[in-house]
């Protein structure tokens, strides 16, 4: 459940559950702005996820931080970063056919072999 420090205003009856990634290295300010008497503004962290809830309508601006300053680098619909809900058949695992189910790896295996990378240190004299 997100956390709701700012609650929607009354008048918005219709939200939804959004979620917005930072995949840059930069730290940003996510910002809704178009919804009148609502203030909406968190800093995102490079890799963090921003779950909240936003009238249908919201925009959100994305502001990435530069050197003493933010721009203003997009603007999203926020019914765009809606998450859908989970329907009540995908929890269900009872009826999963185990014939059917992969028999391979998903991710192929990492070479594990450990190399001596350490060399003794030599001085010029």
């Amino acid at each position: 459940m997100p956390q709701i420090l700012d609650p929607l205003p009354p008048e918005q009856s219709e939200h939804i559950l959004c979620c917005y990634v930072n995949a840059t290295n930069k730290i940003q300010v996510a910002r809704i702005c178009n919804i009148s008497n609502w203030y909406f503004e968190r800093v995102v962290f490079p890799g963090q996820r921003l779950v909240f809830e936003a009238p249908l309508e919201a925009q959100m601006e994305i502001h990435t931080g530069m050197m003493a300053s933010a721009i203003l680098s997009d603007t999203i619909a926020c019914d765009r970063l809606a998450m859908s809900e989970p329907t009540s058949n995908e929890f269900h695992t009872d009826s999963i056919d185990m014939d059917t189910m992969k028999t391979q790896p998903t991710v192929q295996s990492i070479n594990n072999q450990v190399e001596n990378t350490t060399k003794p240190l030599t001085i010029a004299g």
